[in-house]
């Protein structure tokens, strides 16, 4: 269900919905149609507000890390955002963005628009905040930006909204770092893998380590054979750890929120305040209406 309300959250506070069920009240103007309306009404408003005041707690509650200290898990970060190699092209404004949504829209015989095609852009970018870069993977994300672009051509309008180079980049989710520092590869891990590949050429190893050339290794040139294994995982180990380390935002696997913004987390926080106000004020509008018609 949160998962659910998460995905469709932006639909449920500019569709209208509330607006569309009280017109139908008045149309249909009888007690039973006025208490189906209102109390859906009042539903919707409690989920929109539970969903509103649920990610305010969360951009006021999490600190922010650095990128390159940050703990394993469910993070917040504030960078800017850049492209990877080079910035994507708008679907239909062909303008360079990180980021892009967009919706195609259709005049009917009546004058009314009507979407026509919805789509944005899966291609990862990178925030940086001066301590190290992420790779932020943008599927699935819950995404608010403050750009948007509005045209004509012909019959048809188009919307896009962007996220562009060098915004500040504000995300909320699931932080991983794979390479050297965080690979779980032990020394008896790699003891163990030398050993098996020098066993898989048992020729070579009777060559190097049977010095009494009896065909077969006894106990001492075994430990011979151990100790070498040891420092050639040693110097293996030493490779690994050296790895960079690459970092990545991804959605959370615990269906957390996944948000990505070019608005600052107080902007970010003021709005689902007064969303959460809002919602809070239209349901208890709505309980009232449930009441005086029950009466």
């Amino acid at each position: 269900m949160l998962s659910s309300l998460r995905q469709t959250y932006s639909q449920l506070i500019t569709s209208g919905g509330q607006l569309l069920l009280l017109f139908a009240g008045f149309h249909l103007n009888t007690p039973e149609a006025w208490l189906v309306c209102l109390s859906l009404i009042a539903l919707i408003s409690l989920l929109a507000w539970y969903s509103a005041l649920h990610r305010q707690r969360l951009i006021l509650g999490t600190p922010t890390s650095r990128i390159a200290s940050a703990a394993q898990g469910y993070v917040e970060l504030l960078g800017d955002g850049a492209p990877i190699d080079h910035a994507i092209l708008g679907k239909y404004s062909n303008l360079p963005c990180l980021w892009y949504r967009y919706k195609v829209e259709a005049k009917n015989y009546k004058g009314e628009w009507h979407t026509e095609a919805t789509g944005e852009s899966d291609a990862p970018f990178l925030l940086d905040d001066g301590s190290a870069r992420c790779v932020i993977d943008p599927q699935h994300a819950e995404i608010i930006t403050q750009h948007n672009d509005v045209w004509r051509a012909g019959d048809r309008r188009y919307t896009e909204w962007k996220l562009l180079e060098r915004d500040e980049i504000y995300a909320l989710g699931e932080f991983k770092t794979y390479g050297g520092s965080n690979n779980p590869t032990t020394l008896n891990d790699l003891i163990k893998a030398v050993l098996i590949e020098w066993k898989s050429d048992n020729e070579n190893l009777l060559q190097r380590f049977d010095l009494n050339k009896n065909g077969l290794l006894d106990m001492e040139e075994w430990l011979l054979a151990r100790q070498a294994a040891k420092r050639e995982a040693s110097k293996r180990l030493a490779e690994v750890r050296a790895e960079a380390d690459t970092h990545f935002l991804l959605k959370p696997h615990n269906g957390r929120l996944f948000l990505i913004s070019n608005l600052s987390p107080e902007k970010l926080a003021g709005r689902y305040a007064l969303w959460t106000l809002l919602h809070l004020l239209i349901f208890l509008g709505a309980l009232g209406g449930v009441t005086w018609v029950l009466q």
